[in-house]
């Protein structure tokens, strides 16, 4: 299983920073890079809530699941 993040090009769709969207979310960068580049083992629906509330989209919208 396979999971591909497009969160960079939702923040690029939405003209914003990975700062600005971290500093909106209430975690650090570091953490948001990481999930950003696709290092994090696991991403709590807080977070993810948080992010689709900031950019105003779906959680489909940000992870796609990739067949093998």
């Amino acid at each position: 299983m396979l999971i591909k993040l497009t969160l960079d090009e939702l923040l690029q769709e939405k003209g914003m920073t990975g700062k600005e969207l971290a500093e909106i979310i209430g975690i650090t960068e570091a953490n948001l890079s990481i999930f950003r580049g696709g290092k994090a083992r696991a991403v709590r629906f807080s977070t993810l809530a948080a992010i689709c509330d900031a950019l105003d989209c779906q959680p489909g919208d940000i992870l796609q699941h990739l067949r093998d």
